[in-house]
């Protein structure tokens, strides 16, 4: 039986930490990579159904949208069902639903079930982030979410890179179905690894608490600023990754679609800026990192609208080493200052998070049509300098109140 240290919470360098985190990573893989899979595949739906890149976006931004509605009362369910049992069923969920959606005959049939899966994807990511915060120990939380969004990273990168690599070779739909089996066996590593929760008190779904326990959330100084940093990172993040596939696959580079899937594993990058930017918050200060992650997403952006391929890339590395810093960052400070609200917390951080996929990202399509790629990125430029204001309003929140008690811990930097 696993055991945390004397505390009752989790400690990095304990059994129990690891095997939290193969627990999560291997969920992290699952969520990403089964969301993300159809990301690179939207130049082969436009010609396959004949749709426009906006409207190929649809297959994303319709699942992320029910999903940010979702996770609302995921949270909620989780108090009262269990965090273990809510996650597992929610990935086994997932992965019968991406595999049935490699056998859609249609454009309509196909985005209903990617509809259904943000419904049953919303029970892992919010309650991940509760999990982790109730059960891990302050000091190791930073690591911990950071550990866990890197496997957010390798999923969303092997989905997109799978599916992107086999659609060149077998189509498609083998490249859908692989993903699903992936998401099949990581749900199942998921059940057997992750410890049971210690510090949660289930309670019944009423709908009157739950309504005071979000209201609760906005009553903190610093979390409404919170959540709209989610909302920039990912709306900015995923339109980049939404619409340079079109460019890339069009003059002057005309690449392969094997070729733009492979791009896509500069995502990799994320497993390590998200636990070591998380690690160096936790260090120095989350306020004083993460303006750090919006300066660097800029810089992004602006090499994305060179011609060289290489800039190119360069670009996207440093958007995404940017994202998965600032995420990392932004949703463990969150879990720090939620005190007795923290799944609603972290419901509403991921709803603004998600519907900023969902609202920024078939946006971009809009821009996309009418101005090319330079517009994309001027797009995506105005939402990163929103979230370098925000950072920089952040900067100056004031601290947690309260002292240590005698004998405790000296508080962790926000």
């Amino acid at each position: 039986m696993v055991e945390p240290d004397s505390s009752g919470y989790i400690r990095h360098g304990t059994a129990a930490f690891r095997r939290t985190n193969l627990a999560l990573f291997a969920a992290g893989v699952a969520t990403f990579g089964l969301l993300y899979c159809t990301q690179p595949l939207m130049p082969e739906f436009s010609k396959d159904y004949g749709v426009s890149a906006a409207t190929s976006a649809l297959s994303l931004s319709l699942t992320t949208g029910v999903l940010a509605f979702a996770m609302l009362f995921a949270g909620g369910v989780s108090d009262a069902v269990g965090r273990k049992s809510v996650m597992t069923a929610s990935l086994l969920s997932s992965a019968v639903l991406v595999l049935l959606t490699a056998l859609v005959p249609d454009w309509n049939t196909l985005l209903v079930l990617r509809a259904l899966l943000g419904l049953t994807l919303s029970g892992l990511p919010a309650v991940a982030m509760t999990y982790l915060s109730e059960e891990m120990h302050p000091e190791s939380i930073g690591l911990g979410m950071g550990l866990y969004i890197s496997g957010n990273a390798i999923g969303g990168m092997g989905g997109r890179l799978v599916a992107g690599v086999l659609a060149d070779f077998v189509g498609w739909r083998w490249g859908v179905a692989t993903v699903g089996l992936i998401g099949l066996v990581s749900g199942l590593v998921f059940w057997r690894s992750l410890p049971p929760s210690r510090h949660h008190v289930r309670h019944p779904l009423q709908l009157r608490t739950l309504v005071g326990r979000f209201a609760l959330a906005f009553r903190d100084a610093g979390l409404p600023w919170l959540f709209a940093e989610g909302f920039l990172l990912l709306g900015a993040f995923v339109t980049v990754y939404n619409y340079i596939g079109y460019r890339l696959l069009a003059p002057p580079y005309d690449l392969g679609q094997a070729v733009v899937g492979a791009i896509f594993s500069v995502y990799l990058i994320g497993t390590f800026s998200s636990a070591w930017m998380g690690h160096l918050a936790g260090k120095l200060g989350r306020r004083k990192v993460l303006w750090t992650a919006f300066a660097l997403m800029l810089l992004g952006v602006g090499l994305t609208v060179s011609r060289p391929l290489p800039l190119v890339v360069l670009g996207i590395v440093a958007v995404t080493f940017g994202f998965f810093g600032g995420h990392s960052i932004a949703s463990s400070w969150v879990g720090r200052r939620a005190g007795d609200a923290k799944a609603q917390a972290s419901s509403m951080y991921l709803f603004a998070y998600y519907m900023g996929s969902s609202l920024a990202g078939a946006g971009g399509g809009v821009f996309y049509a009418s101005y090319g790629w330079n517009g994309v990125a001027a797009f995506v430029a105005i939402l990163v300098l929103a979230g370098l204001l925000v950072a920089w309003r952040l900067y100056y929140l004031p601290p947690l109140p309260g002292p240590p008690s005698p004998g405790t811990e000296p508080p962790i930097p926000q």
